[in-house]
């Protein structure tokens, strides 16, 4: 039997993210065949170039929107510390990074592993942080 979001900030925070993961992956599929295409030049390179990180900048509002709804003072604290320990972690890495990258210990470019990545590796990291250091997660805190 498939588990049923129970808590609405959850529910509304897991359709959003539904809603902007397909937006990015349909969007980034367009981009590509675009530029494989040599549809992109000047002007609108730049806008499909932009185009895929807009949704990914939508699940930041998601995440922070989640914050916000969340009316179970638990789940927002548990939730606050993944997203603090995830900013840190999203800043440790890229700094390490950059400055590998100047004095060319590494080559330059992510190839796609920029912040965003990182901070959203950091979210999960951040809920293991959570998991280790109070016992709690917060995973099953809107499930049932």
């Amino acid at each position: 039997m498939p588990a049923t979001i129970k808590n609405p900030a959850a529910r509304r925070y897991t359709l959003r993210l539904f809603v902007l993961m397909t937006a990015y992956v349909l969007l980034l599929i367009f981009a590509k065949w675009m530029f494989k295409r040599g549809f992109a030049e000047g002007a609108l390179g730049y806008v499909l170039a932009v185009l895929p990180a807009l949704p990914i900048i939508g699940v930041f509002w998601a995440v922070m929107r989640l914050l916000v709804e969340q009316t179970d003072e638990y789940l927002r604290m548990l939730l606050v510390r993944q997203c603090l320990f995830a900013t840190g972690f999203a800043l440790v890495v890229t700094t390490i990074r950059e400055w590998l990258q100047n004095f060319d210990m590494i080559a330059a470019g992510d190839a796609g592993f920029g912040a965003a990545f990182f901070w959203f590796a950091g979210l999960g990291l951040g809920a293991l942080f959570n998991k280790l250091t109070i016992g709690d997660a917060g995973w099953d805190g809107g499930c049932k």
